[in-house]
């Protein structure tokens, strides 16, 4: 048998890119001389991804601001001021606010998809920013003659156009980046926020068809970033079930940096559905220790016993750097990490 293996997404980016992004910000140099050395690492970070063996690849989100602000980046209708949110360690990242409609994306997730595709040739999978956390944009108070109803209502189509010019653009599927489930839960322990965000969610993926649905994925995880997550103290018990009422074909769920991992596949096994496939986090993408390949098989041939193996895969816990300013993680140890969960993903088929 095989078990398919996905990446999440960002790789980190190289210092000389974080640096560049610097001095663009600072106008000590010019957005010609920002896209060359963006389209440098581009093209290093597919090589290196071609060389670990990955079946399907991305773009490692090289040229994305963030994963979670790329289609709003430089609308002229936002503040800086919108929600806070904390991690761990003490630090924090801020979402913009939106200051006055309509709201438009102001780029697409298929541009970045293209550029990889004039690359490689190996199936490249985009990561697409919810609906959800961008609800996040609307201000408390309402806003003049732009109500919170016609924007949800630009929000979806926005996101609808986001993901279908990426499946009409061949990419292999779309991940939907869901990273603020489990932050819901914490910051609403009824969970009435989370079901909010599941049901915004589902409006979006109803507007696609089953087969679609089957290219399409929710990733979830504690948030990390610079090594530290938002919400890892929210037990996966009061996310799961909510969670896979999500009408999508595919789930991508933190595992490796779970401490209670029997409890996690118990869970899993109790929420997950007929015709939905879960990849399991393999590769804890905060910790500089590299997993072996035999570490990674035992995970997944444990996780067979709880999970049916035709509705089971691997990934990563989550992106490396999904923030475009985060040197917490080497790109050596990302790679690395990669191949290991290839080779471990191959090593369970066997075994299984």
């Amino acid at each position: 048998m095989t078990l398919p293996t996905e990446p999440i997404g960002s790789i980190p980016r190289p210092a000389y890119l974080i640096d560049a992004l610097t001095d663009y910000g600072n106008g000590r140099i010019s957005e010609e001389a920002l896209n060359q050395l963006s389209r440098r690492a581009l093209q290093e970070t597919i090589l290196a991804l071609e060389h670990t063996g990955a079946p399907v690849i991305t773009d490692g989100e090289q040229t994305k601001p963030s994963f979670a602000t790329y289609p709003i980046h430089g609308a002229s209708n936002l503040s800086p001021t919108g929600v806070v949110i904390p991690f761990k360690d003490g630090h924090t990242r801020q979402l913009p606010v939106l200051t006055s409609g309509p709201f438009r994306y102001q780029r697409y997730a298929d541009d970045y998809l293209h550029e990889a595709r004039s690359l490689t040739t190996r199936p490249l999978k985009q990561a697409v920013i919810s609906p959800s956390a961008l609800s996040l944009l609307y201000p408390a108070e309402a806003i003049l003659n732009y109500s919170r109803e016609q924007f949800i209502a630009d929000l979806l189509d926005e996101a609808e156009q986001d993901i279908r010019r990426c499946l009409d653009g061949a990419a292999f599927n779309v991940q939907i980046d869901f990273t603020e489930g489990r932050l819901a839960v914490k910051l609403d322990p009824t969970k009435s926020l989370l079901r909010m965000f599941i049901d915004l969610n589902n409006q979006l993926l109803g507007r696609f068809t089953s087969e679609e649905r089957k290219r399409i994925g929710i990733h979830s995880c504690p948030g990390g970033d610079h090594d530290s997550t938002h919400s890892a103290d929210v037990d996966y018990g009061d996310l799961l079930p909510d969670l896979f009422q999500l009408e999508a074909g595919n789930f991508y769920l933190t595992f490796a940096g779970e401490r209670d991992k029997t409890t996690v596949l118990k869970h899993i096994r109790k929420s997950l559905k007929p015709g939905q496939r879960v990849f399991l986090g393999v590769t804890d993408v905060l910790s500089p220790r590299i997993e072996t390949p035999e570490e990674i098989a035992s995970l997944l041939v444990e996780a067979a016993s709880y999970i049916p193996p035709d509705q089971l895969g691997s990934c990563d816990d989550c992106g490396f750097s999904p923030f475009a300013d985060d040197r917490s993680t080497a790109r050596e140890i990302a790679f690395s990490k990669i191949k290991a969960r290839v080779q471990g993903t191959h090593l369970a088929a066997s075994k299984l």
